[in-house]
């Protein structure tokens, strides 16, 4: 039993700190630091979707799946379609259907759709839009003290990511819960494995090769099928991943699962350095992604990882991580993963959706009072698949310390669904530049 069940916390009490969260964050640094007070067991959180694609959908059915009091009553989307599949998909679900209650009202439609989810009532936000809005939609959640759920990547160039880095260390001092969509972390079968690595199971790490080689995704339209009179702004969200300042393309965008797990193995240490080479094979009208790099991080003490990716029609896919050590080797493949080394290992334990696992988690820590908090390392993973993409579009060694610097910005500062937006020109190693 929490402390709030004990004091007969209800919702009224529950709404109103989050009301306090939300005013101190207004007021200032000290009166944002006010942690938010947690519901009881019989209280309902409210919940609201931000991006109602294919993944925001699954989020939101997982959050209803992860705690019987949970409702969603706001959903927010650039496009009133993406709402209403949605929705119909979510009323689909017999055992969840009655707990979706999405009132007409409120459906928020456009660009500033976060923020009126934000202002509708909710405890805590999904947050599944393309990944150029997350940082600002982290930055506002927070500011507006609410429990985030949180896809993957925190951003799509640097300048964001630190905003939303610095975000989530407020999320934290406003005891805010912001889940990672990094899955892998939650999955059962990889939390053992990594644990053993980290207890020495191969020894030291001197080097992991990552893959993340997949097929095509979401291909970009001809031009000729733009319908007449819609924006640039429009067109590119209708087919966000073709567009790096959306997307990141497919290493910051998919492959980052990949650059996460690197991290993890390493202790979410940093690299301290990489280079990387890419470019794209097959047309992509008039988008400005790479379909593939290959990046190569090395760390202080001279460890290595190797990063493969690719989006491309092909004969040979594979997704899979390979860690040598100084006494074994750590192997995951479609077979799960194992450890081949002075002692063998493989996982025997239960087997659980890695999705449900971050709601059932991130709903159980707001009811204890110990919100999660996954910000910091989500951001770090995300600067290392930015760090890899930069070494890949500009042909330099990146450093850590020079992305984390960065001046690179792609989202644009001021974003409007009618105005002119023209596509950067796809980067060319050599040519583009670090900035």
């Amino acid at each position: 039993m929490t402390q709030d069940q004990k004091s007969g916390s209800t919702r009224r009490e529950f709404l109103k700190t989050s009301t306090v969260a939300l005013a101190g964050a207004l007021a200032g640094p000290a009166a944002a630091a006010m942690p938010m007070r947690v519901a009881s067991r019989a209280d309902t959180i409210k919940v609201g979707l931000i991006g109602c694609g294919g993944r925001g959908t699954g989020a939101a059915s997982q959050a209803l799946r992860a705690d019987p009091g949970v409702v969603l009553v706001a959903m927010g989307d650039v496009l009133q379609s993406q709402i209403d599949k949605s929705l119909a998909a979510l009323k689909a679900e017999p055992d969840i259907a009655p707990r979706v209650q999405v009132k007409p009202a409120q459906m928020f439609v456009g660009l500033d759709c976060y923020l009126k989810v934000l202002a509708s009532g909710v405890d805590v936000v999904l947050l599944a839009s393309p990944p150029g809005f997350r940082p600002r939609e982290i930055r506002a959640a927070v500011d507006a003290g609410k429990h985030i759920f949180a896809e993957k990547p925190m951003g799509t160039d640097p300048v964001m990511v630190r905003m939303a880095w610095e975000a989530a260390r407020d999320a934290k001092a406003k005891n805010l819960a912001l889940v990672a969509g990094f899955c892998w972390r939650y999955e059962p079968a990889r939390r053992a494995f990594y644990q053993k690595i980290h207890d020495g199971a191969i020894g030291d790490i001197r080097h992991i090769h990552a893959t993340y080689l997949a097929g095509p995704v979401k291909p970009m339209p001809p031009a000729s099928d733009r319908p007449a009179g819609m924006s640039d702004v429009e067109w590119q969200i209708r087919n966000w991943y073709n567009f790096v300042w959306l997307s990141g393309d497919g290493l910051v965008e998919q492959a980052c699962h990949s650059v996460d797990k690197i991290l993890w193995a390493m202790k979410d240490v940093p690299p301290v350095r990489c280079v990387a080479n890419g470019g794209r094979m097959h047309p992509n009208n008039e988008g400005n992604i790479y379909d593939h790099i290959d990046v190569f991080y090395e760390w202080p003490d001279g460890s290595r990882a190797t990063m493969a990716q690719r989006q491309i029609t092909c004969p040979y896919y594979d997704n899979s991580d390979f860690l040598a050590g100084t006494r074994g080797m750590g192997i995951i493949t479609g077979a799960g993963p194992v450890i081949k080394g002075e002692v063998n290992w493989h996982y025997e334990g239960p087997l659980k959706d890695m999705y449900q696992v971050e709601h059932d988690e991130l709903f159980a820590s707001i009811r204890r009072g110990k919100p999660i908090n996954d910000g910091e390392r989500m951001a770090r993973s995300t600067m290392a698949a930015l760090m890899g993409r930069a070494a890949a579009y500009t042909g330099a060694q990146i450093t850590w310390d020079q992305i984390m610097q960065s001046q690179w910005r792609l989202f644009p500062e001021k974003l409007e669904w009618n105005m002119s937006l023209p596509v950067a020109p796809i980067a060319v190693p050599g040519v583009t530049k670090f900035i």
